[in-house]
């Protein structure tokens, strides 16, 4: 057992290794309990993949449990989303999936347990009275002038509730422990309130819904739980955690321990405030991938094997820090140089015409798919008299520092010619429409005589050009922590998604199709030049493709390590 936990060392795992040597018959039983109110992200993967890998090297078990104490924000599409995204990450729960609602009537008889021991009451304040009689930090609560009702008046206060003889806001069941602790969570927290919502699996058979903290503890137990594994935010409500435990009747107490939170460059992973986005139009919901909900980056084109990698570098620790983003790009881009099909793409074109070649003129070259993968194949590309470029490609105005195509000088096409400008033609609003140009034929797979080897530009054969839309995502905040800004809204970054219109090779497209249908797998590409895309499989159309950049090329995160 110890030379598996050496494998994922961290904090927690050290004391799951001291657990057993404890108690050497321990089975480790741990879960991923997410509420099904919204997507998972990146936050989210963190967690998963402690709790599953420390499954797996530990021989146990990973339930997956929807705490679904809440059916106004809770819908079935995001249990369907969260189970697909922890199946596309590779992991596998034990058993079948778990709902806290399913304890609904055991968690019902531990509150009527606690009401009869003394420790439960019914409460008539408003939640705004609730709040205010709580106190703050700095000043201790005041009792509720319920909090002294017989243990017989609120088993039956608390039935009414569950016929559903109160509406909704007008009583809840709270704990008594004690409204001057310093923890604030424990100065008689709420355990039950009434909901006149139907649940996504309990229908209508209920009408009052435990509190998550309530549930929570009490599932952990019932389900057998070893091991509690949950982020500093929950390191107040452990002491409730451990006080509805040891005040019912339970039989197996569960441990809990607390680990930092993802805080993620540029992004808010506050489920809420994604809402926000989404409710507001600016972003296009769960799956778009300016934000880091696993949908979003997974249609942006990051892989289960990149995530998983960020979640191992990031590594478990106690202390609350802010990630770089770049490191999340270097992690797929670092699987992408290995993997990605490199071809030709044009996003912002610009027409050349070589004058000197006849327009009846056509050359097809093999080139690699990879350079340093000759498993990845080949493919074909062809060269005609008109070509496009990139228009950044070219500049009119002459610049000695600019080395790629202007007048009078020359550039070589990758895997091609090199070319000469000599001049431009331009449309009456004075935009550049065609450059003419001097191809020498002399020069495929040679250096020039007594030149300098010019710089070299993509391009694409107009007659093998397929068109195709561009979406190059960039951060969706100006700021590194939106997340910590109350008004968050105000600095969203006006140039998150810019949309290019241009052209792929008409020939790689028609061959990666066929393999698409074969393999039935998403296929990344490298664009030369310009950066990491994948194929957005929701917008896309058989006659106009829409490619999303992954990534850049340029690796920043490496390049400051």
């Amino acid at each position: 057992m110890n030379n598996q936990v050496k494998k994922y060392n961290n904090f927690i795992s050290q004391i799951i290794d001291e657990d057993f040597m404890e108690n050497k018959n321990l089975s480790f039983y741990t879960r991923f309990p997410p509420e099904p109110n919204g997507y998972l992200h990146i936050g989210h993967a963190k967690s998963i993949c402690l709790n599953f890998e420390l499954a797996n090297l530990y021989k146990g078990k990973c339930n997956l449990r929807f705490d679904d104490t809440n059916p106004i924000k809770e819908n079935i599409k995001y249990i369907n989303a969260i189970q697909y995204d922890i199946n596309w990450l590779g992991y596998k729960w034990h058993n079948h999936v778990y709902y806290s609602s399913q304890y609904f009537p055991v968690l019902y008889k531990y509150a009527k347990e606690l009401i009869k021991k003394g420790l439960a009451y019914v409460d008539e304040l408003t939640k705004e009275q609730i709040r205010e009689y709580r106190g703050t930090l700095n000043t201790p609560g005041k009792n509720s002038p319920y909090r002294n009702r017989t243990i017989q008046e609120n088993l039956e206060l608390f039935q009414q509730m569950k016929n559903g003889n109160f509406s909704e806001g007008k009583a809840c069941l709270r704990a008594k422990i004690n409204m001057r602790s310093s923890f604030i969570i424990m100065r008689d927290p709420v355990l039950y309130r009434i909901i006149f919502s139907e649940h996504h699996q309990t229908k209508k058979k209920w009408c009052i819904y435990p509190m998550y903290d309530f549930a929570h503890c009490l599932s952990d137990s019932i389900e057998g739980i070893t091991h509690s594994l949950c982020t500093l935010e929950f390191q107040d409500n452990k002491c409730l955690y451990n006080w509805i435990l040891q005040n019912t009747n339970v039989t197996h107490f569960p441990k809990q321990y607390e680990f930092s939170r993802l805080n993620l460059e540029f992004s808010v992973l506050s489920k809420r405030k994604i809402k926000t986005l989404i409710d507001k139009n600016i972003i296009k919901g769960w799956n778009d991938p300016r934000i880091s909900t696993l949908s979003g980056l997974r249609r942006k084109g990051y892989t289960p094997y990149s995530i998983k990698k960020f979640c191992e570098k990031i590594g478990v620790t106690k202390q609350n820090t802010l990630i770089e983003f770049s490191m999340l790009e270097h992690c797929i881009r670092k699987e992408l140089n290995k993997t990605a099909i490199r071809t030709m793409a044009v996003l912002d074109p610009i027409k050349i015409f070589l004058y000197n070649l006849d327009e009846k003129h056509e050359e097809k070259f093999i080139v690699p798919n990879h350079p340093n993968n000759p498993e990845l194949g080949s493919h074909e590309i062809l060269f005609t008299n008109v070509i496009y470029i990139e228009r950044t490609d070219f500049k009119e105005k002459y610049d000695n520092k600019y080395k790629r195509l202007k007048i009078g000088e020359e550039i070589r096409l990758r895997y091609a010619y090199i070319i000469k400008a000599e001049k431009i033609e331009k449309d009456e609003y004075d935009n550049i429409i065609n450059i003419i140009c001097y191809c020498n034929m002399q020069t495929l797979g040679k250096k020039p005589k007594n030149k300098k080897n010019p710089s070299v530009i993509h391009w694409i054969s107009i007659k093998n050009a397929f068109p195709a839309e561009f979406r190059l995502y960039n951060q969706l905040f100006n700021i590194k922590n939106p997340e910590q800004e109350k008004n968050f809204l105000s600095y969203i970054n006006p140039n998150s998604l810019i949309i290019k219109k241009g052209f792929i090779e008409k020939i790689i497209w028609k061959q990666i199709q066929e393999e698409m249908n074969i393999n039935n797998k998403k296929i990344f590409f490298q664009f030369e030049r310009i950066g990491y895309f994948s194929l957005d499989y929701i917008d896309s159309k058989k006659d106009q493709l829409v490619f999303n950049r992954t990534v850049n090329l340029r690796d920043s995160w490496a390049c400051k390590k």
